[in-house]
């Protein structure tokens, strides 16, 4: 029986092998039908993120409970779990500039080793005790000149200036982008580095950590008074603010501008188009953003925004506003808790600062007073510069790589006990960190398989039907096998990429354009439809999937909208490869109810990125005996792309794990990259039955 299927799984590999000598042309679906899925699906799922968020806690005692926990989580969404170590901050001041009333620090510390955070440091003159103190965060003011960065905090100066004229000793930080030293915000909003969220990583972490380790920073000082520490930012810098006060209670009071919204703006009213990735959390736990702001409380927390802020509506900083309300009234704080409303865009407006100022003073000074002095500018950009010549030893701009624990390659169990427990502790951060977001069963609902058509054309029978993967997002399935075999020996589930589907559809326009025609069709490939026909007569079915997003499922949009799209997913707590792990899984489950195919043993075949979707499908679905990837990526580093799953396994783990229960041939032009899982084979004896690493590119 097995030699049977071995041979079946061979017709896999002929398979990929005919698409991929088959006239390439590139197409694009006609997808305005998944185009509407698509928002409605980003809709009900935001929806229901924004009805649990909170929706648990009716009791103070409720809270605190769950307060715990809620922070830890978010340590963890920031790439802080495991903490890191409190290293040397090694500070450095490097120069001072003076006014009559306060003298300005340029100095460095060191927030890890060469992780550099440039800063300035205002101290009011003539003081005679320990001051309160402002940590102030940037938002993305760019200062250049002649192409050299000067930091985002001469752009902010203004506001460490005017506290530091009322008292305040106020600590300026640079951002790890637009600082004196450039790193990067944007690894998936312009840089394609997908790999963050496979990694678990997001520069909004970095700058928490800055921010804890700035307020290490200024315990070491005899100016501060540690006890009364507030923290303020607009945009990016009110951001930040969400993330220290919500993470460390030596901030007494917060003053966040123009730095938080909810899910349904950034998900559904598109917001996040316009945010780069320090803005957001590695949504893991799938929350709303109501739970940062919950976690300031009982806290003196003032959110500040103005009304006509297009990137934080007023609607959902409303919203927000409405549900930390709750937290606060359980800790009869309300009268900490306030929201202030300024006329205006997107912009660092006197209105804005003047409300900030009041509630420092009244919660930090415990005064009263009218503000009667602006907040201004007083230094050139050169007066407030750290480094003249930027370190060696800087780790800024690369700090992407090592900030959050890669997983460190295993070693090959010595025992199957050993073995076991490598096995479930793995499968276990699958379904709890990378594809939380996958719908339970009754949430998906019925696949409700309905037959589309079905057309003949040369002795080949192609039938179409369509299935529910899980609300909003209905894909269609496509079979083919000839039509004079009533009952066919095997069925092949190819999983498409958009190469692989133009090859498919090239080959099967030539017996089918009318049933084909919904799609934009490249050139016809009689040569590919002849080895169909050649394949089929083998008594083998071949069932193609799509799944969301790819050839038949496709969403319309450029480059740009794509990449907006995924990253849509991600504040769902979600990728768009995971849930197309969940579709091949319902695609499965959906073979099993149709007629043509039922009691057939599905035989799962895909290649390049999409093989890794394949993969990981076959690790939930213990039906799949047999699986064969042509070329898959080595690492997540290049696909696909799941939440976090670079913190606990890569690629070749994954195929040790599929080939403990299922027969594995793995074509590839790098068979040392696969010599875990071989490894792996040999020790527990699965031999060549259970995994095959073929080193040929078949799918080229």
């Amino acid at each position: 029986m097995k030699q049977g299927i071995r041979a079946t799984v061979g017709v896999v590999v002929f398979f990929l092998c005919i698409l991929g000598n088959s006239v390439v042309a590139r197409q694009l679906s006609d997808a305005r039908p998944a185009d509407r899925q698509l928002a409605e699906y980003f809709r009900t799922e935001t929806a229901k993120l924004q009805d649990q968020c909170l929706s648990d806690v009716k009791t103070l005692d409720d809270w605190k409970a769950k307060r715990v926990v809620y922070h830890q989580q978010l340590l963890e969404m920031l790439g802080l779990d495991p903490f890191p170590a409190r290293t040397p901050l090694r500070p450095v001041v490097t120069g001072t500039a003076d006014h009559e009333q306060f003298t300005v620090e340029n100095l460095h510390f060191h927030s890890m080793p060469g992780l550099y955070v440039t800063a300035n440091l205002y101290v009011p003159k003539n003081l005679d005790k320990p001051a309160p103190t402002i940590l102030y965060v940037c938002g993305h003011g760019a200062v250049k000149k002649d192409g050299v960065s000067h930091g985002n905090k001469v752009s902010y100066q203004r506001h460490g200036a005017w506290f530091a004229r009322h008292g305040y000793v106020c600590l300026t930080i640079d951002t790890l982008q637009l600082g004196e030293i450039e790193g990067i915000h944007h690894g998936t909003y312009r840089y394609n580095m997908w790999w963050w969220n496979s990694r678990g990583y997001t520069s909004a972490g970095v700058e928490a950590w800055n921010c804890i380790r700035a307020l290490d920073y200024l315990e070491t000082r005899k100016e501060v008074d540690a006890t009364r520490i507030g923290v303020t930012g607009r945009s990016g810098g009110g951001a930040y603010s969400w993330w220290i006060a919500a993470l460390d209670e030596r901030i007494k009071v917060a003053v966040p501008v123009a730095g938080i919204t909810d899910l349904q703006n950034h998900v559904v009213d598109g917001c996040v188009e316009g945010h780069c990735d320090c803005m957001f959390i590695v949504n893991t736990y799938r929350w709303d953003y109501p739970m940062v702001a919950a976690l300031v409380a009982p806290r003196p927390l003032l959110i500040s925004n103005s009304d006509k802020d297009t990137i934080f509506p007023l609607d959902g900083v409303c919203r927000v506003h409405q549900k930390v309300r709750e937290i606060y009234r359980l800790y009869g704080a309300e009268d900490k808790l306030g929201l202030q409303i300024t006329e205006g865009p997107h912009k660092d407006t006197q209105e804005l600062r003047v409300h900030a100022f009041v509630w420092f003073n009244r919660h930090l000074k415990g005064e009263e007073f009218d503000i009667a002095a602006p907040a201004v500018p007083f230094f050139e950009p050169e007066r407030l510069k750290v480094f003249q010549e930027l370190p060696a030893d800087q780790v800024n701009t690369k700090i992407q790589e090592t900030f959050v624990p890669m997983a460190s390659a295993p070693s090959v169990p010595q025992s199957s006990q050993e073995w076991a427990t490598m096995r479930d502790g793995w499968m276990q951060n699958l379904r709890e960190k990378a594809f939380r977001g996958w719908p339970t069963a009754q949430e998906a609902g019925p696949l409700d398989v309905d037959r589309v058509f079905t057309a003949e054309a040369d002795g080949v029978r192609l039938t179409a039907y369509d299935f529910n993967s899980q609300p909003n997002v209905r894909l269609r399935l496509f079979l083919v096998h000839a039509a004079d075999v009533r009952d066919p020996s095997s069925v092949l589930l190819a999983i498409q990429d958009e190469i692989h589907w133009a090859r498919w559809l090239s080959a099967m326009r030539v017996g089918f354009e009318d049933q084909l025609s919904i799609y934009r069709l490249p050139d016809p490939d009689p040569n590919g439809f002849k080895d169909m026909q050649k394949l089929v007569k083998s008594e083998q079915m071949v069932a193609c999937l799509c799944p969301r997003g790819i050839g038949a499922a496709a969403w319309t949009g450029d480059e740009r909208k794509q990449i907006q799209i995924r990253r849509r997913f991600m504040l769902l707590g979600q990728t768009a490869d995971g849930m197309r792990v969940w579709d091949v899984r319902r695609a499965i489950q959906a073979l099993g109810q149709i007629e043509e195919a039922r009691g057939l043993i599905p035989l799962l075949g895909s290649g390049g990125t999409t093989a890794g979707v394949a993969l990981y499908a076959a690790l939930f679905e213990p039906q799949v005996t047999d699986l064969c990837l042509s070329d898959p990526p080595a690492t997540h580093r290049d696909g696909p792309t799941f939440l976090n799953v670079l913190r606990f396994l890569d690629m070749p783990q994954a195929v040790a794990l599929a080939a403990e229960n299922t027969s594995v041939i793995l074509t590839t032009p790098n068979a040392p990259a696969w010599q875990y899982p071989t490894s792996v084979a040999e020790r527990f004896g699965w031999g060549r039955e259970r995994l095959r690493v073929v080193e040929t590119p078949c799918s080229q």
